[in-house]
């Protein structure tokens, strides 16, 4: 009989701690901003980014880029393409400052999107 109860109980919760759980579209920023401000889209770009070039601070990052050609060719970034996620960038800092976290995380996507594979 108290299994019958508590899970119920423990479902609810669950489902009330959900949005607390999930990343926020300023975590993104963050996590995307240090990307596109690091020593691979200076690789990229051919230019630092201001204040310069940052890095990961990942435990889990790599020394130097794998070697060999990326599983999917479109996936290969561009000067124009960083640029352009740069751009996005600023648009998703606006939405999220705006509360708008549907659409800044759209936006986010499209980052990503535009940003390619750095190395």
């Amino acid at each position: 009989m108290r299994y019958a109860l508590s899970l119920p109980v423990a479902v609810m919760a669950l489902v009330a701690a959900g949005p607390a759980l999930s990343v926020t579209c300023k975590d993104d920023i963050s996590t995307v901003e240090r990307r596109l401000n690091s020593a691979g889209a200076e690789q990229v770009t051919g230019q630092e980014p201001a204040g310069g070039a940052t890095s990961s601070n990942s435990p889990k990052a790599l020394n130097k880029p794998p070697a060999g050609a990326p599983s999917d060719p479109s996936i290969k970034p561009t000067k124009a393409g960083i640029e352009e996620a740069r751009k996005l960038l600023a648009k998703a800092k606006e939405q999220d400052k705006a509360g708008q976290e549907a659409a800044c995380q759209a936006t986010i996507t499209q980052v990503k999107e535009k940003a390619g594979a750095l190395p």
